[in-house]
Order: structure tokens, then C-alpha cells, then sequence
């Protein structure tokens, strides 16, 4: 019988990660040339948690300091998310068994300061946490940002 994978064991599965391939077919008309860097996922975790209380960071600045520490051109749009996803979940996980500490996932946004919808809980979980550090959260339409993001971004 087949047993499902839990997250801290995706976020423990480096999958021959991290490394750095040539930005090639449909890739490069978006990203140009150059080279781009595949972080693991245990990487993007321990950026996400070094973003201290009441401080925020996006894909985008994760994605950047990926490509910084690999000298690569950019960082992987894709696999950030997604291993940011894995943190999220895994996260959730170790709270749920009782740790004490775990990564504070609802701290990374996607890019324009929007908040996850795809995190533990949804979105309404992330602003609740949020709320409490101190941050507004503002519906545009159906979405959920928070205000001024800016002001409290952190480079990993």
C-alpha cells in the first residue's frame, strides 16, 4: 500500500537540488538569456524563516536571493513557489505535532504584497496572522493584499 508523503518529508527531499541550468526554449523569451537558479527546498524554508516579526518578504525577494547565492541570472519563479508551498504545509505540520517553533510562513506573500491563498488555512488564516503582527490587510475584488508591504520588506 501506497503511503503518502508528509511535508516535512517533501521539505527534506532535495531531488539532486539545488543547481543551475541555462534559461533555454519557451523560458527565454520571458527571462532572456542567462542562467537560472533551482533552489532545494530546505533553501527557500530557511529564507522564510529569518524574516523576523512584523516583516515580510515576497516570492520575488526570495527568488532573487536564490539567484544571488547560485550566481545565476534569476531564480526559478516555479519551484520557489512551490517550495515555498512545501515550507507552508510543513510548517503547519510541526505546529500540529507541537513544536514550539516553525517557519512563520505567512510572512512570505506573492508578489504585489498578496497574500497565498494556496497556504494552510487560505487567505483568511494568513491575514489573521498578519493582523496580529501588526499589518493591514485590504481587499482589491476578490484578492487580499496587504497595505504599504513595502515599507516592511526584509532582503534573505
Amino acid at each position: 500500500m501506497y503511503k503518502r508523503e508528509t511535508w516535512r518529508e517533501k521539505l527534506a527531499d532535495d531531488k539532486d537540488l539545488p543547481k543551475v541550468v541555462p534559461i533555454g526554449g519557451k523560458m527565454s523569451k520571458k527571462w532572456g538569456e542567462g542562467t537560472c537558479a533551482i533552489a532545494c527546498p530546505r533553501e527557500i524554508d530557511a529564507m522564510m524563516k529569518k524574516v523576523p516579526r512584523g516583516k515580510l518578504v515576497t516570492i520575488n525577494e526570495l527568488r532573487a536571493a536564490v539567484a544571488k547565492k547560485h550566481r545565476a541570472t534569476i531564480g526559478c519563479p516555479i519551484t520557489t513557489g512551490i517550495f515555498a508551498w512545501i515550507a507552508a504545509h510543513a510548517a503547519e505540520e510541526d505546529a500540529a505535532a507541537g513544536a514550539r517553533r516553525s517557519t512563520p510562513y505567512w510572512r512570505t506573500l506573492k508578489m504585489g504584497g498578496e497574500l497565498n491563498p494556496k497556504y494552510p488555512g487560505g487567505v483568511q488564516a494568513q491575514r489573521k496572522k498578519l493582523a496580529a503582527e501588526g499589518h493591514k490587510v485590504i481587499a482589491r475584488g476578490k484578492r487580499l493584499f496587504v497595505s504599504g508591504y513595502e515599507r516592511a520588506l526584509v532582503r534573505p
